[in-house]
This record gives structure tokens, sequence and C-alpha cells, in this order.
């Protein structure tokens, strides 16, 4: 099959985002260090927030030759610390006018092997922390008359996948909740909207790869294989493709795109569907 060509250095466009500050939560690594990249490349100020300090640190060491950013530290589990953290933000860079909730977990069990800490973990950090980050930036978006929140969700979120019960609630919980906030703030100025990637070259899937191989004996090729075989087009999905569609979803010009859940998955679904 002829191969994907995907562009993975700096891309060379109009600076739509001058003066908007972005925070990315999860924004040390894989999909979050993506969208990082391309909301500083577009002009943006951007806030990464993450847990580990020595991964806030690098991340921006390599990010700081694209713009204006800044690290803080935070467990979005940490309901206490969300709002602290947020306003160190905002007294850094300004009223916070994009949000990407990216940060999220996955973890797998078969139903009856799911405990309730498993259950609320997934919860917590997959759909309460977007509840609780949100609720930091709406006010004064609202205030300003425009923002974008923008929700790392999943294919998860629109269908189901044997045993990850509890994920498959949690992202389900995003797509619903990311529809009803749009519709509160559809005449505000403000957008809602989700991403939905398939599988993703992530150290989230490498950890499931290497899972699966451990409990079935399947080559690490095999197993890939396997991860990939849903996607018609026969492979994983790159960050860079999650975070150009998080960008457009930040432009300016996607006022009208709003409560949506956006697939990046190669056309997975509609596969499934058909």
């Amino acid at each position: 099959m002829p191969k994907t060509e995907i562009i993975t250095g700096p891309i060379n466009l109009p600076k739509n985002l001058s003066g908007k500050h972005a925070l990315v939560t999860g924004g040390t690594r894989g999909i979050g260090f993506a969208i990082a990249q391309i909301l500083l490349e577009q002009g943006a100020k951007v806030t990464i927030v993450a847990q580990k300090l020595s991964h806030l640190k690098k991340a921006t060491a390599q990010l700081q030759v694209y713009g204006d950013v800044n690290y803080l530290e935070l467990d979005v589990t940490d309901n206490a610390a969300i709002p602290v953290t947020f306003r160190s933000a905002v007294a850094h860079f300004g009223p916070i006018s994009i949000l990407v909730n990216n940060a999220g977990q996955a973890e797998s069990a078969l139903l009856m092997r799911t405990d309730l800490d498993l259950f609320n973990r997934m919860l917590a950090v997959n759909l309460t922390s977007i509840f609780m980050c949100t609720q930091m930036v709406l006010p004064g978006m609202l205030t300003a008359g425009w923002g974008r929140i923008v929700n790392i969700a999943s294919t998860a979120g629109l269908t189901g996948y044997a045993y990850t019960t509890a994920y498959c609630a949690a992202k389900h919980g995003v797509v619903g909740l990311t529809r009803a906030l749009a519709l509160e703030v559809a005449r505000k100025g403000v957008t809602v909207n989700a991403i939905c990637p398939g599988y993703t070259e992530t150290e989230l899937v490498q950890k499931a790869i290497a899972t699966v191989v451990k409990k079935t004996g399947r080559t690490t090729k095999q197993t890939r294989a396997e991860f990939a075989k849903n996607n018609p087009q026969g492979r994983l999905i790159q960050v860079e493709e999650v975070a150009h569609a998080v960008a457009w979803m930040c432009m300016p010009g996607a006022s009208a795109i709003n409560g949506q859940a956006i697939l990046v998955d190669g056309g997975e679904l509609i596969k499934a569907s058909s």
C-alpha cells in the first residue's frame, strides 16, 4: 500500500492564535506535547501541566524553541490543587482562551474484575478532571466573549471495547459533557468540542501492546498489527494528526464547529458500522 505522508516538523501557517493563552493538560508527552507544539507554532502562549516535574522541564526545554511556554505541576485528580494551578497559569500568561483537556489514563479488566477503585480512578482522571478544569476557565471565556475548549476523548467515547468498561464509560461521559456544554455556551462566543482518536502511537498504546504480548505470548509485531487492523488505513494514528485536528478547532475560523465529536481514526468506526 502507498506510504502515508505525515507532517511532523514545524508548519508555516499564519499565526492565527497570537495573543491567546492555551493550557494543555498532560502536555509533556504524546498527543499533549504535539498539541502544545502546534499551538505554539500558531502563536499562542502555552501552559503545559502534568504530574512529573522532570517531564515538565524536559518538555518545556524542547517546546520553548517554538514560542512562549510555561509549565506547572498538577495531578488533575487533585481537585483542591486545580484552582491554585489555574490561578498561577493566569497570573503568568493572562486569561486562558483555549483549554485542551488531554490528560487521561486507560486501564483494562473484565467487568467482574473491575473493582470500585479502578472504576472511580478512570472517572476521576478521564472525566471529572475535565469538569473541574473547564469550570476554572469558562467564566473568563464568557467574560471575554471568546473561547475554545477541546476535550480529548477517544473512539471509546462513541463505541464499546471489551475489557475497558470503566474507560469507555468515562470517555462516553466526556462526549456527553462536551455536547451538553456546547449548547449552554452556543451564543456566547465559546465552542466546546471533542476529538476522538483511534489507537494512536503513544506511550499508552505501547504499554497496552506490551501487556498483550505478556499475556498472550504474541510478538510485538503481531500485536501492533492487531491494534492497527481495525483502522482501514492499516496503521496506528500519529500524534501529529490528532494535534492538527485540535489546532483546527481552536482557530477563529472554526467558530461554527461546536458540540462535535470529531473522529481521528482512519475510518475505523465507519468500517465498524458498515
